[in-house]
């Protein structure tokens, strides 16, 4: 094709570029098309049309301003994941291409829309504090069972995996916990036959006379129901039994030997199955979010960018264009005129659209930089201190009785 279909001319709206981009990731948002016709003469006059002649037509003005818009939303998204990602971790629905594929065809395009805000759920620290809680007996992901071994006179040594009643067997135990203790000591705590008469008729007049033993809620301090449990169950444990155990590679040994008459007595444990404990699979994390790679970001409807955005997506499709074109004139380092010859500035063009490049993404960095979870909390603490620092020094008030 001759090269004069590719110098530049002012685009209309018939000519804009719905259709005409590389992806066309945004041609059925209608702000992006209206305002492609503007962009490219703005990057054209910026360049020098029409006094100069721009070596690219409309179109590739057009690329500069869909990869603009991705650029844009690229850091917007990755602003986002930093914030969130550990509270999509392993709870949202993961999406993989973001995209969508056209009907009947076999092409594939990229999806745009912008996700609406997120509420903090303490995401990851949930799992955490999950395997915190299974290791301490009280929550996780695992499934506790119970076992108990049943004594033999003169056996002093038991394997839990073999010789025990197991819940749910395994091919290897972790066990939690071994206890033979009796009710718990609350059941024990008060003689229904105690108390006096005024005692009764006290809780009588506190509309407690009617339950069953009354003399069960004689107000005391909560500290002293406390201490009195602790020293039943001390009790039990050291005073009334002489037994203890040690636990090595899932074999229990009795302390001391059991005897006839303990014969059929029973020692109960609670236990973990170790490949339950140790396995990955979990199905409540099933096709969710696993890195940044998945987590349901798309590209950023142009519609639904403010002007700020907005702005900074024009000068920086005015820097790729720029760059473009010096790209397009360093192939042509000079031109050869009669009686001498013509240097192009396609190196220096090329130089300037980088560093200006450079410049606005380390420009957008800084700005979300500046307004990241992390540097609100850090804004808080120093408006916190400087508070509290302003507030000791008042005097405090003076009050006379």
């Amino acid at each position: 094709m001759p090269k004069s279909q590719y110098i530049y001319s002012d685009p209309t709206i018939s000519t804009s570029a719905k259709g005409d981009t590389p992806y066309s990731i945004y041609d059925n948002d209608a702000a992006f098309v209206s305002e492609s016709v503007d962009v490219a003469k703005y990057v054209a006059k910026k360049l020098g049309h029409p006094v100069m002649q721009l070596e690219f037509n409309s179109s590739s003005i057009y690329a500069c301003f869909e990869e603009s818009i991705s650029d844009y939303s690229q850091y917007i998204n990755q602003y986002n994941i930093k914030n969130w990602l550990w509270d999509n971790y392993g709870n949202t629905s993961r999406v993989s291409g973001s995209g969508f594929s056209n009907a009947g065809t076999s092409s594939y395009r990229m999806g745009t829309g912008s996700i609406e805000a997120q509420k903090p759920n303490m995401g990851f620290a949930t799992y955490l504090s999950e395997q915190y809680g299974e290791a301490v007996g009280a929550g996780g992901s695992t499934d506790m069972y119970s076992g108990s071994i049943s004594l033999v006179d003169g056996q002093q040594v038991y394997d839990l995996e073999s010789d025990a009643t197991l819940e749910k067997t395994g091919n290897r135990l972790e066990i939690q916990k071994v206890f033979n203790y009796g009710p718990a000591a609350i059941t024990r705590f008060y003689d229904p036959f105690a108390g006096s008469f005024d005692q009764r008729n006290m809780l009588d007049n506190f509309g407690m006379g009617n339950v069953s033993p009354a003399v069960s809620f004689i107000m005391r301090p909560l500290h002293q129901d406390i201490s009195r449990a602790n020293a039943i169950e001390t009790n039990d444990r050291i005073r009334k039994s002489a037994y203890s155990f040690e636990l090595i590679n899932n074999k229990i040994r009795i302390f001391p030997i059991p005897k006839s008459t303990d014969t059929g007595d029973k020692v109960y444990f609670h236990y973990y199955i170790k490949s339950n404990r140790t396995s990955n699979t979990r199905t409540h994390t099933n096709s969710k979010v696993t890195d940044p790679s998945n987590i349901p970001y798309q590209f950023i409807t142009y519609e639904e960018i403010n002007a700020g955005g907005r702005q900074w997506i024009r000068r920086y499709c005015l820097a790729l264009s720029k760059e473009l074109l010096g790209i397009i004139r360093s192939k042509y380092a000079s031109m050869p005129l009669p009686n001498g010859e013509v240097n192009l500035d396609g190196e220096a063009l090329k130089a300037e659209g980088r560093e200006e490049k450079a410049n606005l993404l380390e420009e957008l960095k800084e700005f979300l930089e500046s307004v990241s979870l992390s540097e609100r909390a850090r804004i808080e603490q120093e408006q916190a201190d400087a508070q509290q620092s302003v507030l000791s020094k008042a005097p405090l008030g003076i009050y006379i009785g």
